[in-house]
């Protein structure tokens, strides 16, 4: 009999479709309201209360720890009066701590356990924004399918994932974490990702439930600052922040994530409207809302509490089901429901919610279902990074590619390798790295020593030091900024070289969760290190390893080749070698736009044209009078080895009505020699609203490969759904009038034509 992986045993199985009762999360099991109700009426109050406290179980912490000691921890467990665990990692523990309940309790409910996996378990992938630049969701599904996997052969069901925050300031560390700035993008990336965890049935072993996070508004944080307040107005929370998690709702989530952020003076996880009016009424969403990392206790902090037990009843009466290591809940929400300042009704209710997902697991079932050693048994790790190499070549974005300097031509013999980051394998696994080992990605020198062969001399330089002592999850990087003792021999391996290929960008921890920054410059002595080099050899390729988009306006006005390659994983150096030296041609397209300055920022394409959107002639519109106000790399850009010619959009009909569609159609052709894929992108404008309207908005976009000279015509129907928005009546709807359609391959270069809607 074939042996088949577990993943691949996964992706043929992933066609079944099974439900239970008429939830959007898709489980096999059947009967579950009945058993939820049942179970229900059985419990006491502080059981109930039990099952809404969420306990770390390691020192893996992303805040301040719980106030309670292991011991006061573990004789909670004995009892029932937890309902979910974090950061308990292998098999063996998660056993332990099941059967804590399972041997002890009265109710012997089960616990599921969460982890903050991000981009990988073991296996690790390129950080969300990277590979979100790939514009390929079935590669995203498989790589969500292959984390749930290994996290499932470590004892962990539940992930904090997928963060589908909408982030236009690269000064705001979790940039990293996001998929960008778009709207549409972020949706299309979070239903792929719900997926690839969750498969078609949440009780099957081998998928883990899904958490939509951070509910909402967290990546528009004022100045680009961590935890920092949040100033939208209810458009901008319908229209932009809302819809991915709308999305993520309808894929059936099991679980959303409410963030630390406030939005118009209500910190998200007491916000009312957004978690009961919403997401658990509007939305019709029937998994649970975990708190973060002891957001519910931090509404003291922010002035709306003054003390945990007002919080816990702010945060519960909001809709707030799970209290995330924040000691809140346990310690009162008994005495706050005897006082009758909280309806019994709103804990049944939460209760419910987190029962409806254990129950759709399967835990009820078999509680241990999670914690079995055979599964990491039958675990390919080789394939799995197969599938790592796959998705990391297909993330990186080409930005520059002056005189064809790459890829890397068959006549060169000698290449300068040089940078802090050319030869590090930790930076590439990224900040939020699960249980990837440190140091264990191959590095950008390995893999251009792999893919140059014998007859190539590499001559390598580390040239500067990015960071100055250890490395911290929780400490910030201290930046090298005087030592410049590896400048001479950087510069001597240059001058030997036909060509330089200069490695630079961020550590791993200065991206991520605390890390903003007001500078997003190459850090430390990196640009003083590449104009030092160009000095005495041009002919660079500048590759970036980085979580957000930095700050390169001069190597782009100066150096040749530019390649955006992110934080790629555990792959990380073959597979920006496949792209250097031409065994894959790149087709990513950024998911964010990277500016001139950073005081654009927070700077994104699909702005409003304001009522003085600009003038030639004199100052006083809408500008900056020392820099240009659009990107110096726009949203959905990226180059090809090859070029794509895009010809003029035909339109089935200049009108419809709201029960017809519309097809337009443009022929793209590549006009190079070798072959290529392209992201053709669809853009509308509503020209004309009851509130202004984004100059253009994705809609839609579709990857193609051409052979050189081959012509395809892409096809995209427009639905009267795709031109609603929020609108001033305050509901999703269309309106009337004229619409440009856009269409090219990124958000500045399009063609385009108009049609009205009757």
């Amino acid at each position: 009999m074939r042996n088949f992986s577990l993943l691949t045993l996964c992706l043929l199985c992933g066609g079944i479709s099974l439900f239970a009762q008429n939830s959007k999360i898709q489980s096999s099991v059947k009967n579950v309201e009945t058993k939820v109700d049942s179970v229900l009426a059985m419990m006491t109050l502080e059981e109930k209360v039990g099952q809404l406290v969420q306990y770390n179980g390691s020192w893996d912490l992303t805040g301040p720890a719980s106030e309670l000691d292991g011991k006061q921890k573990e004789s909670n467990l004995k009892k029932g009066l937890v309902g979910s665990m974090l950061n308990v990692l292998s098999v063996d523990a998660t056993r332990e701590a099941q059967k804590m309940i399972m041997e002890n309790s009265r109710m012997k409910i089960p616990l599921i356990f969460g982890y903050d996996v991000i981009h990988g378990y073991k296996t690790i992938f390129p950080v969300p924004l990277g590979e979100t630049a790939s514009w390929d969701l079935e590669a995203m599904e498989k790589t969500a399918r292959i984390s749930a996997i290994e996290s499932v052969a470590n004892g962990i069901n539940w992930t904090f994932s997928p963060m589908i925050d909408i982030s236009r300031d690269a000064r705001w560390g979790r940039i990293m974490e996001s998929s960008g700035e778009d709207t549409y993008l972020t949706g299309q990336v979070a239903i792929a990702k719900v997926k690839g965890y969750q498969g078609d049935d949440l009780a099957d072993q081998l998928t883990i439930a899904a958490t939509a996070k951070h509910f909402a508004g967290y990546g528009l944080a004022e100045a680009g600052r961590d935890y920092n307040t949040v100033n939208i107005g209810e458009n901008v929370l319908h229209n932009v922040v809302l819809p991915p998690f709308k999305d993520a709702a309808d894929a059936g989530v099991a679980t959303f994530m409410n963030s630390f952020n406030e939005i118009d003076g209500i910190p998200s996880t007491g916000n009312k409207t957004l978690q009961r009016d919403i997401l658990k009424g509007a939305w019709n969403w029937d998994g649970f809302m975990v708190s973060d990392w002891g957001s519910i206790p931090e509404m003291i902090n922010h002035g709306v509490a003054k003390d945990k037990k007002q919080a816990a009843e702010i945060a519960i009466n909001a809709g707030s089901d799970m209290d995330m290591e924040g000691g809140a809940y346990e310690t009162s929400l008994v005495a706050l429901v005897n006082e009758g300042k909280v309806d019994i009704a709103n804990i049944n209710d939460a209760v419910k919610r987190v029962l409806r997902v254990k129950f759709m697991m399967g835990l009820f079932e078999d509680p241990y279902r999670y914690s079995d050693p055979n599964v990491a048994k039958n675990i390919s790790y080789k394939e799995h990074e197969a599938v790592a190499r796959d998705a990391a070549k297909k993330s990186i974005v080409l930005l520059k590619n002056e005189s064809s300097l790459l890829p890397i031509k068959s006549s060169v013999r000698s290449i300068a390798v040089i940078g802090p980051l050319a030869d590090d394998k930790d930076s590439p696994i990224g900040n939020w790295r699960a249980q990837g080992e440190a140091n264990s990605a191959v590095s950008v020198l390995e893999g251009i020593k792999s893919a140059a062969g014998k007859n190539v001399k590499i001559n390598y330089a580390q040239g500067t030091t990015l960071g100055v002592g250890e490395r911290s999850f929780l400490m910030p990087l201290e930046i090298n900024k005087t030592d410049r003792s590896g400048f001479s021999k950087a510069i001597e391996m240059a001058k030997k070289s036909e060509m330089v290929v200069m490695v630079l960008g961020e550590d791993a921890f200065q991206s991520g969760e605390g890390r903003s920054q007001a500078s997003i410059k190459l850090a430390g002595l990196q640009q003083e290190l590449l104009e030092e080099v160009f000095k005495v050899n041009k002919n660079i390729a500048l590759v970036l390893l980085n979580g957000r988009p930095l700050e390169i306006t001069w190597s782009a006005e100066n150096v040749p080749s530019i390649v955006e390659a992110w934080f790629l994983g555990t792959e990380s150096g073959n597979a920006i070698a496949d792209v250097l030296f031409g065994t894959y041609n790149p087709s990513g397209k950024l998911p964010v736009s990277f500016p001139r300055s950073v005081g654009q920022e927070p700077l994104y394409y699909n702005q409003k044209n304001t009522g003085r959107p600009s003038n030639a002639e004199h100052v006083t519109y809408s500008h900056y009078t020392d820099v240009a106000k659009d990107a110096l790399y726009p949203f959905g850009f990226g180059l090809s080895y090859t070029t794509f010619k895009y010809g003029d959009i035909a339109i089935s009909s200049e009108a419809m009505n709201a029960e017809e569609t519309l097809t337009v159609t443009i022929p793209v052709t590549n006009i190079g020699k070798v072959a290529g894929k392209e992201v053709v992108q669809l853009y509308l404008h509503d020209l004309v609203g009851t509130t202004t309207r984004p100059v253009k908005e994705l809609k839609g976009f579709e990857m193609i490969s051409l052979q050189p000279g081959e012509t395809k015509n892409v096809s995209f129907t427009i639905t009267e759904k795709m031109l609603q928005y929020y609108t001033a009546n305050k509901k999703w709807e269309s309106e009337v009038g004229d619409f440009d359609v856009m269409i090219g391959g990124n958000s500045k270069d399009l063609k385009k034509i108009t049609f009205s809607l009757n």
